[in-house]
């Protein structure tokens, strides 16, 4: 029944800026931090950013920290990633995620969650 859809992903250049959104749906959204994970062909699933319940805590991971921005509205249950200064290595499929636990985890296993992703991909 819960269900997180992420939408706003497309083929950017660099430098380039995109946002991505994600509608939860059959949760008392929030009640659950939020998180934005990617992964690549042949590469593990890596922490992009997370924010806490209410909104005010938020953490990075580092390769994109300065350069995303992750937003919440519970009002409206979304959450989105902000993605500016877009790198090739930023190409990946990206996933939300939702967690119940108070504090925003960087692993995987929180987070019961996930949305069927959507694909970035920035060109040189």
């Amino acid at each position: 029944q819960v269900q997180l859809v992420e939408s706003g992903g497309g083929l950017v250049q660099a430098g380039d800026s995109l946002r991505l959104s994600c509608a939860a749906s059959g949760l008392t959204f929030s009640g659950y931090s939020m998180a934005w994970f990617r992964q690549a062909p042949g590469k593990e699933r890596e922490f992009v950013g997370g924010i806490g319940r209410s909104g005010s805590f938020t953490r990075y991971g580092d390769s994109v920290k300065g350069r995303f921005t992750i937003s919440r509205d519970n009002a409206k249950n979304m959450a989105y990633l902000q993605m500016n200064s877009l790198e090739p290595e930023d190409t990946a499929v990206y996933y939300c995620a939702a967690s119940p636990t108070t504090l925003v985890q960087t692993t995987t296993p929180p987070y019961g969650y996930w949305g069927q992703g959507t694909q970035v991909t920035v060109s040189s």
